[in-house]
């Protein structure tokens, strides 16, 4: 693996008990970073922090509570002293179903996790950044996105606000060295496939160049890279880990 300096970083990643939020938190950790994983399931999360080592902590967080987003975000710093990283990955796919066949109440869960959540967290964190002059968000998006996935417009337009709520607030920070990137990936084999059909993971995959999922560590390292002080011109935008299924 490339080494990316992170070394007196602290970071926060979301749903960081699984998936890519593990090994974006495995990464950091290898990176030299302190991270604390905010995540609903706390047997989980603790688990893992005790798997990965003394760098990391774990936090139980339900990040569409304003209240539980703010009260993490407080014993965060009283642990570390600062959050120069915050990694927006919480998030789910919901039932695949068409437009008409999904209920409301479906589409706002989908809706309050993967993007109310990132807006919340982004709202408690980013004043702390403001008041130490230095930030990094990475907001993790999908292809979905981009492309809208059939089946799946709950997930497709939560992302897709997702990519925008980045573009918005990378222009607010841009003067106060607090940049923020999103990352689109194609699918992963990860326990979010657990919440799909195999007609829908199918499609996923018949949608790749590549042929193949994306790695979680994949990724991890792209991550890494936009949470470190080597990205220092890029915000706003949007990268892609996609297989080549996006070109644009």
């Amino acid at each position: 693996m490339n080494k990316i300096d992170l070394n007196g970083r602290c970071a926060v990643v979301t749903g960081g008990a699984q998936g890519f939020g593990r090994a974006i938190t495995e990464r950091f950790v290898a990176s030299g970073a302190k991270v604390a994983i905010w995540d609903h399931d706390a047997p989980l999360a603790n688990k893992t922090a005790s798997e990965i080592g003394s760098a990391v902590s774990a936090f139980n967080v339900d990040v569409t509570d304003p209240a539980a987003v703010e009260t993490a975000r407080d014993a965060t710093v009283a642990a570390f002293g600062k959050v120069d990283i915050l990694v927006n990955n919480a998030g789910i796919a919901g039932v695949n179903k068409t437009v008409w066949e999904t209920d409301f109440e479906e589409w706002r869960k989908v809706l309050r996790i993967n993007l109310d959540g990132p807006f919340l967290c982004c709202k408690a964190i980013v004043p702390t950044m403001l008041n130490q002059k230095y930030g990094r968000i990475v907001n993790i998006a999908s292809i979905a996105g981009k492309e809208g996935n059939p089946n799946a417009a709950h997930y497709s337009a939560s992302k897709a606000g997702l990519i925008a709520l980045t573009k918005s607030l990378g222009k607010e920070l841009a003067q106060h060295d607090i940049l923020v990137n999103a990352v689109t990936p194609a699918a992963a084999r990860t326990a979010i496939f657990d919440q799909m059909t195999q007609q829908h993971i199918d499609f996923m995959l018949s949608k790749i160049p590549k042929a193949r999922f994306v790695l979680v560590e994949e990724v991890a390292a792209m991550v890494a890279w936009l949470a470190s002080e080597d990205c220092a011109f890029s915000t706003g935008a949007v990268f892609d880990i996609s297989g080549g299924r996006a070109t644009y």
